[in-house]
């Protein structure tokens, strides 16, 4: 009966990597999985094909294609219900920028599906306010090598009309980013959908 309850919900797909025969995927913003051609979720989301461009995927019956960072409502009544959104336009290097705020004050970020989560630099933690030190320590792969990270919590973060509570967020040891990560631990919480170059985020929980 909990299958059947789930399996007539829509689900929020997006995908987070793509290879061949293989595709990355966040269901409702859950823990993404790896999946090859063929198999099929807990959730009943069917991976049919994948290539290094995209990812077709079939649940109750709907098949969509999707393509890398690219978010769907599939199954249900298609109505994503979220009135909370924003629009971003691709810069001439295809990278979507834009100014939002952590904790209330003005932060420039930029969309990377890549990052697990909101990350910044030590130097904007301090500008920011943000005691990083009581942060979790670790370990992360950057293109610098592996540097010192500190998670964290951000009480909230916004993006045009989006704000999120409650962030995961990674504060990385050294001072060469310009610009903050908007990460998976704010947009897995979003729709996420692509159009040329326009991306829209929606608002889902």
């Amino acid at each position: 009966m909990l299958l059947t309850t789930v399996y007539a919900d829509a689900a929020d797909i997006t995908v987070n990597a793509l290879f061949s025969g293989k595709a990355v995927l966040v269901i409702d913003g859950g823990r993404p999985q790896t999946l090859s051609a063929g198999q099929t979720t807990a959730q009943g989301v069917k991976l049919i094909a994948a290539n290094s461009e995209s990812a077709v995927i079939e649940y109750q019956g709907q098949r969509q294609t999707l393509t890398m960072g690219h978010g769907t409502r599939v199954g249900g009544s298609g109505a994503s219900g979220g009135s909370e959104q924003v629009t971003l336009t691709a810069d001439a290097r295809g990278h979507f920028l834009t100014t939002g705020s952590i904790n209330g004050l003005s932060v420039r970020f930029m969309v990377d599906t890549g990052a697990t989560t909101v990350a910044i630099s030590t130097a904007e933690a301090r500008r920011l306010g943000i005691n990083y030190l009581a942060g979790q320590p670790a370990r992360a792969s950057t293109a610098n090598g592996i540097v010192a990270v500190y998670v964290v919590k951000l009480d909230n973060v916004r993006v045009g009309d989006i704000a999120l509570t409650n962030v995961e967020g990674t504060v990385i040891d050294g001072a060469g980013m310009s610009v903050a990560l908007l990460g998976m631990s704010f947009l897995n919480r979003t729709q996420m959908r692509r159009d040329g170059d326009k991306l829209t985020l929606v608002r889902r929980f």
